[in-house]
């Protein structure tokens, strides 16, 4: 029996920075986002910096038009109960592999907590029977509606302002309407539509499903979808190791073999760990010139795995807080390097610890300098502040 292949640290960097569009040499949002699937859309302003990075003739009004006028790109609840942006295409596979499921799971969380709560006003009657009824007609005021905020549902439909009384001493009363829309858009009734304020700031108005799919979202067969998705991921990401592909989509263990199960896989040596590519992947590593890129807080690419030492060159500490969360990154020829980050007086400033080169140091320079004029002046605050970014920002 032959060796698997190996690849080494440096051909995976260089292939993904290939794929990625660390260039920034795609050609529009869309392009970006079928290249790394999906943009991490949990920190509002990171779906809108991470196609800036890759495609350098795109502006801040073109990915909004993609978002809200031609609706060719969606935000839509999946992985991990992440918020992700989504090519419109492939928000039917995405719903059958990731989001159906996850709905299941959120409503059998939600109905724990008013049961161990309770609720105020108190729920007569069957406490699934009351939330299912709830669910349709906030369904039925959102089609009459046709576009609303969770507050302006909340008033149509005034039993979606129920408190979630607290089970335990930690808890805090909540408002039952973010978490049973949450749960809607999981299980495909409900789009998030154009935001309430600025791109950086986390609002949006909901719509039906059907002001996006006028006949409904398109059915898929659960096992095909989670196969075409795996493909899709591999096609992206891989070569990657099992665990990587379990984490990212947050299917069990079971769940990844079936998908896998007659792919045209080969073994492969990831520099010492056991990965799996497509047959048609094990590329050379692309002789390109090195680039640099400046990345947001949670960019799909250092997200995409959950083995991430080969692609990291500083101490994890500064770039991810304590709870594995990534801010604002620097990158040189495919290798996190840094941090970046909007300072006080609002200039793009960039933190790289070692040593690089002088090319390296041009390439960084003239990076924050294209990133920062294409910002338009927007201060970015991340969700998740770091320990490198918050000492730029002073």
């Amino acid at each position: 029996m032959s060796a698997a292949p190996r690849i080494s640290e440096l051909q995976r960097r260089r292939i993904i920075a290939r794929r990625h569009h660390f260039a920034g040499d795609a050609d529009g949002p869309e392009q970006v986002v079928t290249s790394v699937l999906a943009l991490h859309a949990t920190d509002p302003a990171s779906p809108y910096l991470s196609v800036l990075a890759r495609s350098r003739t795109t502006s801040l009004a073109d990915i909004a038009a993609a978002m809200y006028t031609q609706r060719s790109l969606v935000r839509w609840l999946a992985m991990r109960r992440t918020l992700f942006v989504f090519d419109r295409a492939d928000v039917p596979v995405v719903q059958a592999a990731v989001s159906t499921p996850l709905a299941a799971t959120l409503r059998t969380r939600l109905l724990s907590r008013l049961r161990r709560g309770g609720t105020e006003p108190p729920v007569d009657g069957d406490l699934a029977d009351w939330l299912d009824d709830v669910t349709d007609a906030a369904d039925g005021a959102l089609r009459q509606l046709g576009t609303a905020t969770g507050a302006e549902l909340a008033r149509a439909e005034p039993r979606l302002a129920t408190t979630i009384l607290p089970a335990a001493a930690s808890d805090q009363p909540q408002n039952l309407t973010s978490t049973l829309l949450a749960m809607m858009s999981a299980q495909g009734r409900l789009v998030r539509s154009v935001p309430g304020a600025a791109w950086t700031v986390r609002s949006h108005r909901w719509e039906p499903v059907t002001a996006w799919w006028p006949d409904g979202l398109p059915s898929v067969d659960p096992a095909e979808a989670q196969r075409n998705w795996a493909i899709r991921w591999l096609t992206a990401f891989g070569p990657a190791t099992l665990d990587d592909l379990q984490w990212w989509t947050g299917w069990t263990k079971t769940a990844v073999r079936a998908a896998l199960q007659d792919l045209p896989l080969v073994d492969v040596d990831l520099h010492g760990l056991p990965g799996v590519a497509l047959e048609a992947q094990l590329e050379p590593a692309p002789d390109t010139a090195p680039t640099a890129v400046l990345l947001p807080a949670l960019d799909p690419t250092p997200m995409g795995w959950k083995h991430r030492d080969w692609f990291l060159g500083l101490d994890r500490d500064l770039v991810f807080d304590r709870n594995g969360n990534l801010g604002p990154t620097v990158w040189w020829d495919g290798q996190l390097i840094g941090a970046w980050a909007v300072g006080p007086d609002g200039q793009l400033r960039t933190a790289v610890p070692g040593d690089y080169g002088a090319e390296a140091r041009v390439a960084v320079d003239e990076a924050a300098a294209d990133l920062g004029s294409r910002m338009e002046g927007a201060v970015v605050r991340p969700v998740f502040p770091t320990p490198l970014e918050r000492s730029l920002r002073g």
